[in-house]
């Protein structure tokens, strides 16, 4: 199975852990014994951090999502360093090298490519264009919701959605202040566009993200951490 993943900054480079990374590269290795496995990882706090600074020093948003990028990628080298050899040598920068990046056993590590896109973006974009079995979507989240859960204590958990809906919903959570959707909308509409099997998974806890990706993938069934988004429903 080809596996694309995108991997939060916000769980994996959490205060920058180096034992987070080294638990996370464990289960990816594993993983990749299995299964053909890219990730895509996420800039998280740091790159927020950076990118207010930037804009507070009068940086444009272009210069900003630049600076996001950078973060992103620092992240990939620090996961494909505790990966070792287990990872592909080098950090690709955009889709064809990711693609040709591809080894037996190998797993692929890169962070953003665009200006204006998020990692959960180039990680649909990347599963589109390999013709991925499953985009993996791996978060502090446990699933998509009707509303923002953190804003709406009466916000219900979907184990099943189509792309069509779950655009409607993250849509509707951009709109409101303070809130944040599980998927941002540039990747719904991509799920949406080639009809994609993807998950959003709470991976908080690295071993649970090989549970899930081990054991469930394959069966695809709705599960308690996450929320199979598929047009079969």
């Amino acid at each position: 199975m080809l596996i694309v993943l995108s991997l939060g900054g916000s769980i994996l480079a959490k205060n920058l852990d180096p034992d987070r990374f080294l638990k996370y590269a464990d289960v990816l290795r594993k993983l990749s014994k299995k299964h053909t496995l890219l990730v895509v990882a996420g800039g998280g706090e740091a790159a927020r951090n950076y990118i207010d600074t930037a804009r507070a020093v009068g940086a444009d948003e272009v210069t900003c999502d630049y600076i996001g990028i950078e973060i992103t990628r620092l992240n990939a080298h620090l996961l494909a360093a505790a990966l070792g050899p287990d990872a592909c040598p080098e950090i690709p920068t955009n889709y064809l090298e990711a693609s040709k990046a591809i080894r037996p056993g190998k797993v692929v590590v890169m962070g953003g490519v665009t200006p204006g896109q998020t990692t959960d973006a180039v990680a649909a974009i990347l599963a589109e264009f390999l013709r991925a079995d499953l985009l993996a979507i791996a978060t502090s989240i446990d699933g998509v919701y009707s509303s923002d859960p953190n804003c709406d204590p009466s916000a219900v958990k979907y184990d099943k959605i189509s792309p069509e809906k779950l655009i409607n919903i993250v849509m509707a959570i951009e709109m409101k202040a303070g809130s944040k959707s599980p998927v941002d909308p540039v990747a719904a509409k991509i799920i949406e566009r080639c009809k994609l099997d993807a998950l959003v998974m709470d991976a908080r806890d690295p071993v649970q993200l090989e549970e899930v990706l081990d054991r469930e993938a394959a069966k695809k069934s709705p599960i308690s951490c996450g929320t199979w988004i598929t047009t079969k429903i």
